[in-house]
């Protein structure tokens, strides 16, 4: 399902944009006056003009793929101490200050494609990173699959770190209590467990990142972003990493405020020649170049300090970045 935004952050300078859908029908997504309507629609991803052919270039190339992951801006809903996965709420004012920062940031990165999660948060953080790319734009995609983690009935409930010790979850749920679930198996009703979430994010990863591979096969280089969110990240990251079976640091990449971004290089190893399967990839080569990477935030004075943000919302700011708390 995708969202009609009711309070849309204006990027600095108006631009048309063609948006994709991934496996989704076409649809016309309305935005507020002031900005073009966005027309949705479902597309292959553009290949390279530098792609090539036949399968002997494919088998040794220089090329490599860099994935940029990035947290969404602050939401209106991270300032309160709540449920929020797909529970959907546009950026604050000082979100789309922090998403603004960013594009800024990026400007002068060459970004061949651009994903998002169609979560307003992460959409409109996506739209501001568009807004500061130079002619031709890359296309914006949005997919389902790099959304949050589903909380079910938890959604827009209060959020607890340390409930109280021998009371049944089903007592606390009757209060109106939720508190954080850390089994990877674990989930409320109607909503999704860690391990539901990797699944989901592992065909994200395919259709938003390794579908790209045969571009850089091809002797394209290729440098995606990918608007989501925090624990989700988390998840694509770890099965990012995981495709490198010669890896020696599986630890895991979690944690992000908002709009920080986390890097990976990745190659295919020497050896391959054909086409690649997203589904079954070769042997990649995946290196972690920078993460937690916020320092475009500095220009914003109006950014409370962490330690500033008291008690569970702390806590809640944490977690919610991917933190484990």
């Amino acid at each position: 399902m995708f969202y009609q935004p009711h309070r849309l952050g204006h990027p600095p300078r108006v631009f048309r944009q063609t948006i994709s859908l991934v496996s989704s029908a076409p649809l016309t997504r309305a935005l507020p006056s002031g900005l073009p309507s966005l027309t949705l629609h479902s597309t292959n991803r553009r290949s390279s003009t530098k792609s090539k052919s036949s399968t002997e270039n494919r088998i040794m190339t220089t090329s490599k793929l860099i994935v940029t992951f990035i947290r969404h801006g602050q939401s209106e809903d991270n300032v309160k101490s709540i449920w929020a996965g797909w529970k959907d709420a546009p950026l604050s004012e000082l979100g789309n200050k922090q998403a603004a920062a960013l594009g800024r940031s990026l400007s002068s990165t060459h970004l061949t494609h651009i994903y998002a999660s169609p979560l307003l948060r992460a959409h409109q953080t996506a739209q501001h990173v568009l807004s500061f790319q130079a002619e031709p734009k890359p296309p914006l995609t949005l997919n389902p699959n790099i959304r949050e983690q589903k909380f079910g009935i938890a959604e827009g409930h209060g959020w607890t770190l340390q409930p109280p010790q021998g009371v049944p979850l089903e007592k606390l749920y009757a209060d109106g209590l939720y508190p954080v679930l850390y089994g990877r198996e674990e989930k409320f009703p109607g909503g999704e467990s860690l391990n539901d979430l990797r699944e989901r994010a592992r065909k994200g990863l395919r259709e938003s990142v390794l579908s790209h591979l045969n571009e850089v096969q091809g002797g394209a280089d290729v440098h995606i972003a990918l608007a989501s969110h925090g624990l989700c990240i988390g998840e694509l990251v770890a099965e990012l990493v995981s495709l490198d079976t010669e890896a020696k640091d599986q630890r895991g990449y979690t944690g992000l405020m908002n709009t920080a971004w986390t890097r990976a290089e990745v190659k295919v190893r020497d050896g391959h020649g054909g086409p690649i399967d997203p589904i079954n990839p070769p042997s990649l080569e995946v290196k972690i170049t920078h993460v937690n990477e916020k320092a475009h935030l500095d220009a914003l004075k109006d950014i409370p300090p962490v330690e500033d943000v008291g008690g569970s919302q702390a806590e809640a700011k944490a977690f919610f970045g991917g933190a484990r708390v």
